[in-house]
């Protein structure tokens, strides 16, 4: 067998000598002329540029920050002119792989992922490319590389971001190399769906391309622009974040039947310390920059389990002055709270003209009363001054009181349904979206 010779072709190609392959096995001393010009770029005629074809798959984002670290097997695709052979002289061998050590290689690269001493583009070692007959090489790159992503985190965990890798050549200008697409975007972004489908939070929806050309003095490079439009899966945070924030928030809300007068509300209000607990153990799954509106419902989550406590301590402590001497109360607040009462029968200023009392019953007050105890007993004249001179009894004053209470307790309890009915919506509306 005759080994290391490359044989004169027509127009200018050359064949390789590989009768025997089939017999004896590949003849590493038929391609050695091959391998010795691995330094110099693969053409016969010099002044025509090397089309380099690239192709790759998204199969796992990692992590997204202010970059996108991806796993992505690419593919670069070229033609070497000085490889050729018969495969029917071959034993119907059409198709070798040779280490990559022995080939000229294209310095396509992704520019987003070159930075200095960060280790991100890991690619294992001694790689093999497959070449054919016609001498088409098809070089497969499995990296670990990084984008840059505009990253808007607002409606995190209902996020999309937009990220670019960008190949272009380091060292060649477009009168030597000229990257390509082997596939359509199409395929790369049905392929690439297909694995990202099964891993990790993040989901693909869709890749865009451009081809601008970079001046780097009065150097012109090709390029190869890809927009990666990804969105984040919501179902680990939704249930590890929303829906335990829900219910302490709906146990919360609970306590608002328990009468307003009742010694058990304090105690029942454990939500508080067990929220605070919560989101010191879910902050690591939060961003750590920027100010998400999952944030936002969480200090809304907080200030109302704040703000329920100072309530029911109010009112405690306004009921337990209801029992002994009830304080005057502005005239304002008694038109405010005839009016919620009964805004349609009734007009607070014609009241107070008419010196008419409401004439409730204090029958929701806490502590033992005797009968009669505050019936018809008389404000004095600085009390009665304070109070707008309605000329009110303390049994009338004391059901006003506990009537402002329970609108108290009232208005905020609504407060509590309207906030969880909105997070609610605003759940199922951005999920949806």
């Amino acid at each position: 067998m005759e080994g290391g010779l490359l044989l004169p072709g027509s127009s200018n190609t050359f064949s390789i000598n590989c009768s025997g392959f089939d017999q004896h096995g590949v003849d590493p001393a038929a391609f050695q002329t091959i391998f010795n010009q691995k330094d110099f770029r693969p053409v016969i005629n010099y002044s025509i540029p090397t089309q380099v074809n690239i192709s790759f798959i998204l199969s796992a984002f990692l992590e997204v920050l202010s970059s996108l670290p991806s796993y992505s097997p690419f593919f670069w695709i070229w033609k070497n002119p000085f490889i050729s052979w018969d495969p029917e002289e071959c034993g119907a061998i059409s198709k070798l792989t040779v280490t990559t050590e022995n080939l000229w290689l294209p310095d396509i690269f992704i520019v987003e992922s070159w930075v200095p001493d960060m280790d991100v583009n890991q690619t294992p070692e001694g790689l093999s490319a497959y070449v054919t007959n016609d001498g088409h090489i098809t070089y497969n790159k499995p990296m670990r590389v990084t984008s840059i992503c505009s990253l808007d985190i607002f409606y995190f965990p209902f996020d999309q971001q937009n990220c670019t890798l960008t190949f272009s050549s380091f060292l060649y200008t477009v009168e030597n190399v000229l990257p390509r697409m082997e596939k359509e975007v199409w395929e790369i972004v049905d392929t690439s769906r297909d694995v990202v489908r099964t891993q990790g939070e993040w989901e693909l929806l869709g890749i865009n391309k451009a081809t601008p050309k970079m001046f780097v003095g009065s150097s012109l490079f090709d390029q190869i622009m890809f927009y990666v439009a990804i969105r984040r899966r919501p179902s680990l945070y939704v249930i590890n974040l929303l829906v335990p924030s829900s219910f302490l928030i709906a146990i919360d809300a609970l306590r608002f039947y328990l009468p307003a007068e009742s010694e058990n509300r304090a105690p029942f209000k454990i939500t508080l310390p067990g929220y605070n607990i919560f989101l010191l153990m879910m902050n690591k799954l939060l961003p750590a920059s920027g100010t998400p509106l999952i944030s936002v419902y969480f200090a809304l989550c907080l200030s109302l389990m704040v703000v329920s406590p100072l309530e029911t301590i109010f009112i405690t402590y306004l009921l337990h002055l209801v029992t002994t001497q009830p304080p005057p109360m502005p005239r304002w607040l008694h038109s405010l709270l005839l009016y919620w009462a009964s805004p349609r029968k009734c007009c607070p200023t014609a009241l107070w003209k008419e010196n008419v009392g409401p004439g409730f019953t204090p029958n929701h007050l806490p502590g033992p009363k005797e009968p009669g105890q505050l019936v018809r007993k008389e404000l004095g004249p600085r009390q009665a001054e304070m109070n707008g001179g309605s000329g009110l009894t303390s049994t009338q004053l004391a059901d006003l009181w506990v009537q402002f209470s329970h609108m108290t307790d009232t208005f905020l309890f609504h407060l509590y349904l309207l906030f969880l009915a909105s997070s609610i919506i605003t759940v199922i509306v951005l999920w949806n979206a």
